[in-house]
C-alpha cells in the first residue's frame, strides 16, 4: 500500500502586507522576480510573453529560472487556476501541483501553499517532498523579508554554490 504522507505537504506564512500586494507578488512576472525567481516568463495561450506587471491567467504556460543557476536549469509548467484575488494553482516539478491561497486573519495576510501529487522516490537525496519543502520554506521566508521591507536573502551568484538560492 502506498504511503500518501510522502505525496503532499502544506506550509503557511503570515505577512504584515495587504492581500492584494501578496497576490500580485505571485501573479505577475515582475512580482515573482522580486522574491522567488531570476526570470519568470509567462506565455498566454497564443504564446505571447506577458509583461512584468501583467497578471497571469489560467492556461498560461511558464518558464522559470532561478538565481544561482545558469539558463540550462529551467522549470516549465502551466497555470491551472488564477482567480485574480486569492488563489493560484500551477503544475510543478515531477508532475506535482502547487496551490497558493491567500486569506486574512487578525490583521495579517496568510499565504497557504499546498504541494500535491509528489512522486515517491526511494533515494532520500532526490526526495521531492523533502527538497521542495525545504525550498518553499526558504522562499516563503524570503517573501516575508522582501515584502515587509527587509533584505532579499537569495544568493544571486552562479559561481558561488549555496543552499540558499
Amino acid at each position: 500500500m502506498e504511503d500518501i504522507r510522502w505525496k503532499k505537504f502544506k506550509l503557511c506564512g503570515d505577512y504584515n502586507v495587504d492581500m492584494r500586494s501578496l497576490y500580485l507578488a505571485w501573479a505577475t512576472p515582475g512580482g515573482m522576480e522580486k522574491w522567488f525567481l531570476r526570470k519568470a516568463d509567462f506565455f498566454t495561450v497564443p504564446q505571447r510573453l506577458r509583461s512584468g506587471d501583467e497578471q497571469i491567467s489560467k492556461e498560461d504556460t511558464y518558464e522559470w529560472h532561478w538565481h544561482g543557476y545558469d539558463n540550462t536549469v529551467v522549470e516549465k509548467g502551466q497555470i491551472l487556476e488564477a482567480n485574480g484575488m486569492d488563489l493560484i494553482k500551477f503544475t510543478f516539478t515531477g508532475g506535482s501541483t502547487a496551490t497558493v491561497s491567500f486569506s486574512t486573519r487578525n490583521g495579517l495576510t496568510i499565504v497557504d501553499l499546498l504541494q500535491e501529487n509528489i512522486p515517491q522516490e526511494s533515494d532520500p537525496e532526490k526526495n521531492l517532498l523533502v527538497q521542495c519543502q525545504i525550498g518553499w520554506t526558504f522562499y516563503l521566508a524570503n517573501l516575508k523579508s522582501v515584502m515587509e521591507g527587509g533584505k532579499d536573502l537569495r544568493n544571486k551568484r552562479v559561481e558561488l554554490a549555496s543552499c540558499f538560492k
